[in-house]
């Protein structure tokens, strides 16, 4: 469980008394100085003591010590996405911004995938549950991740750490801090880390998901006097890394997997037939995904760099009645990652080298604070501006065997046999008939159809050589947030925020898909004799939209919007001991746009994208449909918290009204965001039926379509100075409301999301347990010291997809880190043998429906993904190792 500590600032004499077994911290949480018990804020944290005992090196390992985060990785290292009470942003979309958001240094990062990477010596990671915005400069509509990093000293030191484990990892981390002058000290911090990949492609011995990084980040604190600081930080940091690597789920990862890929179901024949390998030479670790063993394309990999920089300033100044924070940051991130994108065999879909995103963001955060009617009021206000540029570079397209495996689907839906070997899947026999116009069926039709089969079969290695989305976007903000002192027991915080946010859009294209149009028209004037037949042909010749008429297509738009937010709190100090408090918080996440060519939609409901070709003349209609309204959460919240110096307790009950939640979901084919709200009238069953029509709510009765409501427990027993337990419990209902809309105006549900009304959101367990056991018992009069820590965390069941398909379902688990060491006086040295996933517990982060890999989508009874089979990211296996540690 994470020790609860401050949400801005701790100091070094704080941590001392963490380990010297005190509960009574001061912090800073309102921006003001005061005991962690006296502030009615639900926060957790994690000092830089408990970072390096649970082996925490980025925000992926906090799960193990906050119950209320889970924080999870998908398709490249750019996409983490962080989860708090079972609330966050989901999906691959750099379009959507974080619902939590992340700071690091004071400077919001633009998504948490940032936070994925390793941060070197950290002095605290603090989680802030629920909507932020009146003591930050960004607002958040789920909550916030704060990491503070080690500043610079004026006392002359540094450290150096050098760890070994197994897969061949190596981690070499180094710092040193001093004085320049009087009054300028520096720091200067690196580490790099090397470790093999923990998945290995049986047939050339590629692997994935391995570690190849490093980070060098200095720092200048400048004190002329007492009455002003200025903390200057610049850092760089390089990844080179092959991510991420994914298994075809069974049953073994799933148990609603049974059955789905055997060497009799459709696709269990198709894929291995069209590679031209046998069935276990394709899905190699079906019978034991957790081995990790792969087949991909041999020409396709997963390579990628990933480089973020920049550069901040933090000035406080003492003036009297008032002190000034200023932090001015400018960094630049950006991310070119290919990918077998179908994550098999056979060469179905992938993404070029080239493919990637890059941000680009000035910011400026101004606070000013300070004390009025003879310390009755404690006042705050601020301001914030960004301006953030996002490029996004995309080179997706259909590999050598698309177009075989395509027709073959279709072939084996009309014809009931396929011959992978021939041209358009089709026997020699059949594909003659048909343009002899002999097979009965289809008569004179015969030779249209031959023709869409062979035109099918053609497309090959084409698609986009590039398609450019750009974003800007420009936030400012004012924010306040006031505490007043009724009487010396009694506080009412009041605080407010107004921001205005405006985003530009401009999207081009460069797509070599020729054969998409030559389909359309030669297969959209017998549409009508059958559109199941000439619908999925062109469909699969243009599918998620790839097509060159594309290049003649740009795209440009805007959106403004602006809110009011804030909160009220009201505290009450029944003893010294214990702090009373209820509260209520308004949160906003900004819109914006799906920066995805495959939801373009067509102005005209009754010609569908992609059978219907794309015009120029729809580009502005193209352009506004792909944007997503914002995200708003009222949010309410009672709690106590009780605390002495060997014993702590924080109890908080919250409800959290999300409306316009965005959604981001990837349906096997195309990435869809809606905006999911609630309808106080019933539906009747309509917002679960397969009709993109049926469900509409009257715009009056359109409501809340999140809820999330529980109980959350931390606490924390130090019986003696060497001891140290601690324990947190979150129960989190978080779930979709029964009756569900795709819009504020009451729009139908998306079908491919016909499965969450009522239910709980993706990644989001009823029931998470966390605990940790730290003992550091002195041996004899040496001055040596004994470690021995563990943790472990419990999560119950819950959906790892979030359009909740049953294929997606992880059941529960337990992970649990362990750590045993010797340490020399003042822990001068270390020496350390750690585990993490100790007992090697198998369980994955996200499953997918495998891109294109479904023979039919028409859903069966009792099954909703037609047959359509599935793929997951696993978690990462046991890992062990030795840590040396040294300090000067």
């Amino acid at each position: 469980m994470a020790w609860p500590a401050s949400a801005f600032a701790q100091t070094a004499s704080d941590t001392e008394k963490e380990s010297t077994g005190s509960n009574e911290i001061v912090v800073t949480a309102q921006g003001r100085a005061q005991q962690l018990a006296d502030v009615p804020l639900a926060i957790s944290a994690v000092s830089s003591e408990q970072l390096e005992l649970t082996g925490a090196t980025d925000i992926r390992q906090l799960n193990q010590v906050a119950p209320s985060l889970l924080v999870s990785s998908t398709g490249s290292e750019a996409n983490g996405s962080a989860r708090i009470r079972g609330v966050g942003t989901v999906g691959d979309n750099p379009g959507l911004e974080s619902s939590v958001a992340t700071f690091i240094d004071g400077v919001y990062r633009s998504r948490t995938g940032v936070g994925l990477n390793d941060l070197g010596e950290l002095e605290r990671i603090e989680v802030l549950r629920g909507p932020q915005g009146t003591l930050f400069g960004r607002n958040a509509s789920a909550g916030l991740l704060n990491i503070v990093t080690k500043g610079p000293a004026f006392q002359f030191g540094g450290g150096i750490e050098a760890t070994y484990g197994n897969y061949d990892f190596w981690r070499l981390q180094g710092n040193i801090t001093g004085p320049l002058t009087e009054g300028v000290a520096f720091r200067v911090d690196g580490l790099y880390a090397k470790r093999d990949g923990f998945y290995k492609d049986v047939y050339t011995g590629y692997k994935v998901n391995d570690r190849d990084r490093y980070l060098v980040r200095g720092q200048l604190l400048i004190e002329p006097n007492a009455d002003l600081s200025i903390r200057i930080i610049g850092d760089y940091s390089k990844r080179n890394e092959a991510c991420c690597g994914a298994v075809y789920a069974s049953e073994r990862v799933s148990q609603a997997n049974v059955g789905l890929i055997t060497p009799t179901s459709q696709v269990g024949i198709l894929l291995p037939a069209v590679a031209g390998v046998t069935f276990n030479q394709y899905f190699v670790g079906i019978d034991d995904p957790y081995s990790r063993r792969i087949a991909i394309t041999p020409t396709r990999n997963y390579d990628g760099t990933t480089k973020d920089w920049g550069v901040s300033a933090q000035v406080d100044l003492n003036l009297g009645a008032a002190k000034l924070t200023s932090i001015t940051a400018y960094r630049g991130y950006r991310s070119d990652q290919g990918s077998d994108a179908d994550y098999g065999l056979a060469d179905i879909l992938y993404f070029g080298p080239d493919s990637g995103r890059q941000f680009r963001t000035f910011s400026q955060e101004l606070r000013l604070q300070g004390s009025a009617f003879d310390d009755k009021l404690d006042w705050l206000v601020g301001g914030y501006f960004a301006h953030e540029k996002l490029e996004t570079r995309s080179q997706l397209k259909f590999g050598q065997d698309y177009g075989r495996f395509a027709a073959c689907r279709v072939a084996l839906g009309v014809f009931g046999g396929i011959s992978p070997t021939n041209p358009g899947c089709l026997a020699p026999t059949t594909l003659a008939a048909l343009q002899a116009g002999l097979v009965p069926s289809l008569g004179a039709l015969g030779p249209v159809v031959a023709g869409g089969f062979l035109r099918l079969d053609s497309v090959r290695d084409v698609g986009d050589d590039t398609a450019n989305f750009n974003q800007t976007s420009e936030n400012f903000a004012f924010f306040t947030h006031n505490i007043f002192h009724v009487t010396d027991r009694f506080d009412v915080t009041l605080g407010l925020r107004y921001t205005n946010e405006t985003k530009k859009m401009d999207a081009n294209f460069n797509n070599t898909n020729t054969v998409c149009p030559a389909q359309q028209a030669a297969l959209l004037p017998y549409l009508g004799l059958s559109s199941a037949l000439f619908g999925g042909l062109i469909t699969l010749t243009c599918q998620g939209g790839s097509s060159s008429t594309l290049n003649g297509i740009t795209l440009a738009d805007q959106r403004k919007e602006s809110k009011f937010t804030g909160t009220a709190v009201l505290s009450y100090k029944a003893t010294d001991d214990l702090l009373l408090y209820g509260s209520y918080s308004r949160g906003y996440k900004a819109g914006g746009y799906n920066l995805d060519r495959s939801a373009f939609t067509n102005p005209v409901a009754t010609q569908p994208l992609p059978i219907f070709p794309a015009s120029a003349a729809n580009a502005a209609y193209y352009g506004s449909g792909l944007q997503f309204a914002e995200e708003t959460v009222n949010a309410f919240e009672i709690g106590l918290k009780y605390s002495t110096r060997a014993f702590s307790l924080n109890l908080a009950a919250f409800r959290q009204e999300f409306s316009n939640f965005q959604l981001n979901t990837f349906n096997g084919t195309v990435y869809l965001v809606q905006n999911i709200n609630g309808c106080k009238t019933s539906l009747n069953g309509a917002d679960r039926d397969t009709s993109a029509t049926t469900g509409a709510c009257a715009s009056g009765d359109v409501t809340a379509g999140v809820i999330a409501q529980g109980v959350e427990l931390e606490t924390t027993l130090v019986p003696h100075r060497d001891i140290r337990f601690n324990m947190g419990l979150t129960y989190a209902d978080t779930k979709y409301a029964d009756n569900l809309v795709g819009s504020a105006s009451g729009k139908p549900l998306d079908p491919a999301l016909r499965l969450l009304p009522g239910q709980n959101l993706s990644n989001a367990p009823k029931i998470t347990v966390t605990s940790s056991f730290a003992w550091t018992p002195d041996i004899g009069s040496t001055g040596l010291s004994g470690l021995f820590y563990i943790d472990g965390r419990m999560t119950s069941d819950y959906n790892t997809g979030s359009d909740l398909f049953p294929q997606k379902l992880q059941d529960s688990y337990v992970v649990v880190n362990g750590r045993i060491g010797i340490r020399g006086p003042q822990q001068r040295w270390a020496l350390e043998f750690w585990a993490q996933n100790l007992f090697n517990t198998d369980y994955m982060q996200v499953a997918f429906s495998s891109p294109f890999q479904a023979v039919s989508t028409t859903p069966q009874p009792g099954y909703p993904g037609g047959s359509q089979v599935f793929s997951s990211y696993l978690s990462e296996p046991r890992t062990y190792g030795v840590t040396a540690r040294f300090k000067f």
